[in-house]
């Protein structure tokens, strides 16, 4: 059982003082966006204390860019192997001695009032601050706004106070929009470095479940930059997916004497579609990482059909998904995938 923080005696007389923040930016082969980046943070109404830029591995060239940009801008560098987001922000935090800790990837960038808006809602003698978080604006490569809220419009969940929903739902606590408590931070270890995609969530439940505090701020605070060059489009943030639930399904044992049965009422309605769907899509179009991902979804069933508690329908339903996507040719696959009104194939789009 994870005890509580031991917390420091309180201290009436004290004057709270003034916290002090470090922005952590992970940077990889990103010159097109680092830039734009970097200026956000050095244009903020409220500036920070400490400004990091990991370089995690780039290409020669790209670190030369970096250290040239440095000239003009007062951060630190911090020079790495390649190890992912999750590591090179863990060195950044290491480089830094703020008491507060903000993010950005290096091609998003923040609002002016990211800082400032963050900061006002730390609670100043709450000895458990985990972290706060607010809204993002969503907007293309070149910034340009596509709609002013994503954080409210995917989860209503806001702030954080079941674990259960956590477990359900993704979170959508991103680090470019929220403030971490230093102590929370280096109380869960910092983010788990095997994953490229899921490290926020991973590191922001085991912050919820360390009992520290969060709260959310309705306001955009950071513009979040999507297009297809991001991890969330790519296989390592497919390959993290299925790390995380691996890793969710190790924590979360099932408690049959408290009815709680996390595998089938959380992990499988939440992680299964996913894991079906991405390999329809894989044979679909021959995507060389199908063998792969039906590996994956082959290895997702295998957890599932040893669980007493997952029924039998959705066991034969996900022996039958399986078989046919490890079996059948591309062209039969996109064939049934267009009749979506067959049952079978309509189980398979449905199957949790």
């Amino acid at each position: 059982m994870n005890a509580l923080p031991d917390l420091p005696p309180i201290d009436r007389q004290k004057t709270w003082p003034t916290p002090t923040v470090v922005v952590v930016i992970p940077f990889y082969n990103g010159s097109e966006f680092i830039e734009r980046s970097v200026q956000s943070v050095f244009n903020q109404s409220v500036p920070a204390d400490e400004v990091v830029v990991v370089n995690d591995g780039s290409q020669p060239a790209e670190r030369e860019f970096l250290h040239a940009l440095a000239e003009r801008y007062p951060f630190k560098i911090v020079d790495k192997e390649n190890g992912g987001q999750g590591s090179a922000r863990n060195a950044g935090v290491a480089a830094s001695t703020a008491d507060y800790i903000c993010f950005l990837d290096q091609d998003d960038f923040y609002l002016p009032n990211h800082i400032a808006t963050l900061g006002a809602a730390i609670p100043r003698e709450d000895l458990l601050f985990g972290f706060v978080y607010a809204d993002l604006y969503e907007a293309d490569v070149n910034g340009n706004v596509v709609r002013m809220g994503v954080v409210k419009e995917h989860s209503k969940d806001h702030p954080k106070r079941s674990i259960f929903r956590l477990l359900r739902h993704d979170m959508f606590v991103l680090p470019s929009a929220a403030l971490v408590s230093r102590s929370a931070f280096d109380a869960v270890g910092g983010f788990d470095p095997q994953f490229m995609g899921y490290e926020d969530d991973d590191l922001f439940l085991r912050i919820f479940r360390k009992g520290y505090s969060n709260s959310f701020v309705d306001q955009a605070v950071t513009v979040w930059c999507i297009h297809t060059d991001s991890t969330s489009f790519s296989i390592r943030m497919i390959r993290s997916r299925f790390k995380y639930f691996k890793k969710l399904v190790a924590m979360f044992p099932d408690e049959q004497r408290l009815g709680r049965y996390y595998l089938r009422d959380y992990l499988i309605p939440r992680f299964g579609r996913p894991f079906v769907e991405q390999v329809i899509q894989a044979v679909k179009l021959e995507n060389e990482a199908r063998a792969e991902l039906s590996d994956q979804l082959e290895e997702y069933a295998g957890i599932v059909l040893a669980n007493p508690y997952v029924g039998p329908r959705y066991k034969m339903k996900l022996r039958a998904a399986v078989f046919l996507l490890k079996h059948s040719p591309p062209a039969l696959v996109r064939a049934l995938s267009a009749v979506t009104r067959l049952p079978l194939i309509r189980d398979f789009r449905r199957l949790r």
